[in-house]
């Protein structure tokens, strides 16, 4: 009975990321690209990575970590400079005070990879002598170490790598991805729900595996994971490395939606932004998560942007104008959190099946006529 209700539930779940992708292909044709929908939705779903990512460690393994920004850094750079063209590169249209030292290309999809392995490799470095430390402690640590990172990619010395605290720009982004073996474009919106659709099915299967349950143990108490055998030191390293690989694919996908990368994008505000989301979603649930990011960003540029405007003012009161979403914003997630002290999801899972069953239950069962009695 379990093996066929667990073969159900990833049927019904193929169907459903099927009608979601169907979705999008057909917005994609129908809606103008340059609507703000399509904006929030590429956004939404690079933020819903890089909160599933922090999720995996805050979450699911109990380790407070305020480094996701430092990680999604390293990845953005990574990507833009591994894609530059090597003609740009030695032209002064990018690198104009510096000689690059990278001379050569790679693919869009290698160089993607290669930046969240670079981004796990730091966090392997890191998580050395850093997840040794506890709470808020470890938080203070992951969270200096993003603000180290951004400071030391913006310094001369490293200039030739990083073009110092300069843009970077004109590599490989979302207008570059085709179809294999074509020059045909590919949807833009698609392309990245697909990639981070991969990533956040690869976090779940993790989660599911002995290894999940080794991360959960260790977060629900590591005294008693630690008598039945659960390395601990080896758990948290690998969950912080898993989720900093990650990081630094959202951080390439976030370059490819921005076409240019700078360090002083990647402030601690976005690191406050991804675990807001998180906590708004549930810790704990990777459907929260998720569900968080696209309200998260719907609301913050899109849903309630009528609100800096001065002409929509009531009765001549000067109440609306540029920045007081913003403080509408404040006073809904502070109504979350009160309301939904769990989060909207707490540490449940958007189930298809369920929702299936749920309906096939309220169907009304057909009368029986007296004749059949």
């Amino acid at each position: 009975m379990t093996e066929k209700k667990d073969k159900k539930e990833v049927l019904y779940s193929l169907i459903g990321i099927a009608v979601l992708l169907i979705v999008i292909i057909i917005l994609e044709k129908t809606i103008p690209s340059t609507s703000i929908l399509f904006s929030v939705l590429k956004k939404g779903a690079i933020y819903s990575l890089a909160a599933v990512s922090m999720n995996l460690l805050n979450g699911f393994t109990g380790l407070f970590s305020l480094g996701q920004a430092g990680f999604m850094l390293i990845g953005a750079y990574a990507y833009a400079i591994l894609t530059m063209p090597v003609t740009i590169k030695l032209s002064d249209s990018v690198y104009k005070y510096y000689d690059c030292i990278v001379g050569f290309q790679l693919g869009l999809i290698p160089s993607m990879i290669i930046a969240g392995l670079i981004a796990a490799l730091f966090a392997f470095l890191i998580g050395l002598p850093v997840l040794r430390l506890k709470s808020d402690y470890l938080a203070i640590a992951t969270l200096g170490f993003a603000e180290i990172i951004r400071a030391i990619f913006q310094w001369d010395t490293i200039g030739p790598l990083t073009n110092g605290a300069n843009v970077l720009r004109k590599y490989l982004d979302l207008t570059d991805v085709t179809l294999p073996f074509s020059n045909i474009p590919f949807p833009p919106t698609l392309f990245i729900f697909i990639v981070a659709g991969i990533c956040i099915a690869i976090i779940k299967m993790l989660i599911d595996s002995s290894y999940g349950r080794a991360f959960k143990a260790i977060r629900d108490d590591e005294i008693a994971a630690e008598a039945m055998g659960i390395g601990l030191f080896k758990h948290k390293e690998m969950s912080f490395i898993i989720s900093s690989f990650f990081a630094g694919i959202s951080g390439a996908l976030l370059s490819m939606y921005q076409y240019t990368v700078q360090a002083s994008q990647f402030k601690t505000a976005m690191t406050y932004e991804i675990l807001l989301i998180v906590v708004i979603g549930g810790i704990g649930s990777i459907s929260g998560s998720c569900i968080g990011s696209f309200l998260f960003i719907a609301c913050n540029e899109w849903w309630l942007r009528f609100l800096d405007e001065s002409s929509n003012n009531i009765l001549g009161l000067n109440i609306m104008r540029s920045g007081f979403r913003k403080v509408v914003f404040s006073i809904i997630i502070m109504i979350i959190v009160l309301f939904f002290s769990k989060g909207i999801m707490g540490e449940k899972e958007i189930s298809i099946k369920r929702m299936v069953d749920r309906l096939r239950r309220k169907k009304p069962k057909p009368a029986v006529e007296e004749g059949a009695k």
